[in-house]
């Protein structure tokens, strides 16, 4: 599925990930692939991404924080995702 994540400043992330886990304001959640449709409000805490492969732009890396080789951090305080048709995206504060 392919993930943007996006704040006022700049377009944080794009690219083919696994699967994504999200701060929801009613608990933790995980989006894969073929997730149904889905609109939720995210509170303050760390989105988790799991991924074959990252590609990071100079100015954003250093928001992200690597657990892994396949794994990365993005610390957030609120925002909103969708998903739809195998594509999320994040709008973060």
């Amino acid at each position: 599925m392919t993930l943007e994540i996006v704040s006022p400043e700049a377009s944080l992330f794009k690219g083919e990930v696994t699967s994504v886990t999200l701060p929801g304001v009613d608990g933790s959640f995980q989006l894969l692939n073929n997730h149904a449709p889905i609109v939720s409000i995210l509170k303050a805490g760390v989105i988790r991404i799991a991924a074959n492969a990252f590609q990071f732009s100079k100015e954003t890396k250093d928001k992200f924080t690597k657990v892994d080789d396949k794994t990365y951090t993005l610390a957030i305080q609120s925002g909103t995702i969708e998903m739809n048709h195998n594509k999320v995206i994040v709008l973060v504060d």
